[in-house]
């Protein structure tokens, strides 16, 4: 039994300085900008063919500073079809499963990925993006946590407005639709996929917000996704009607 828990502890840890690795990696390197760029070059033309994309107010991204893209998710694809709305690199991040391979984890690395522990608060990931984020860069977030495939938007973290104030970047809105069709097993087809950018939101910086300042913010970021989503086709938001009084002497 000791030793098993040792084991367990020492697995722990290695996992921890791997994915520590791949945060300062990215910190200090960013993306490796030949691996970056060609795989863009060869990338980008496939996706506009094969999933016919087509993307509406891409204008509305800044070509430079600090920019956070707040965007549904439905696909593993959905962080190269925002990659193709943007000038300029953009930053991601990954599930930590995804770094397990040495050679995997560098090519995510160099393409702009950095890890996340889905499932629990990752202080780790969230530095990385503000670093980043100061630093004048773009970053995507999905305020979902997890690939929502089928229905309507999935329910936000409070992760996004801790982010957006913290780091006191404007905040893109951006609906994806069709990606959750792309895939059937190890097969993807082609399938049409439109993205949607809104207009940048900016709000006060704060260095410490409160949960509760974070979770409103996240709420008006997620109501401006919404917006787009439905822009695009996909199904609203249930919406409670609230209850309106009647006076005494109505029927």
């Amino acid at each position: 039994m000791p030793v098993s828990g040792n084991r367990e502890c020492t697995a722990g840890v290695d996992e921890s300085m791997d994915l520590s690795t791949h945060h300062a990696r990215t910190r200090s390197r960013g993306v490796n900008p030949p691996v970056y760029w060609i795989a863009r070059m060869v990338l980008q033309p496939l996706i506009h063919l094969w999933f016919g994309l087509r993307r509406h107010g891409t204008g509305h991204i800044p070509r430079e500073g600090g920019v956070l893209l707040a965007a549904n998710h439905r696909s593993f694809l959905d962080p190269f079809i925002v990659g193709c709305c943007a000038r300029r690199p953009i930053y991601f991040v990954a599930k930590r499963e995804l770094f397990e391979k040495r050679w995997q984890g560098w090519l995510l690395n160099a393409l702009g990925a950095f890890p996340i522990r889905r499932g629990e608060s990752d202080d780790e990931a969230m530095e990385t993006a503000r670093i980043l984020l100061e630093r004048g860069e773009a970053v995507v977030i999905f305020p979902e946590g997890t690939r929502v495939r089928r229905g309507g938007l999935g329910t936000p973290k409070r992760g996004v407005g801790r982010l957006a104030l913290e780091a006191g970047v404007p905040v893109v809105p951006v609906a994806i639709a069709g990606t959750d069709k792309v895939r059937r097993g190890w097969v993807v087809r082609p399938a049409g996929v439109t993205v949607r950018c809104g207009r940048p939101m900016t709000f006060p910086r704060s260095d410490a917000p409160s949960q509760r300042i974070a979770g409103a913010v996240t709420e008006r970021v997620w109501a401006c996704v919404q917006l787009q989503w439905e822009w695009l086709g996909g199904r609203p938001a249930s919406r409670e009607l609230a209850p309106v009084r009647a006076p005494r002497w109505a029927a």
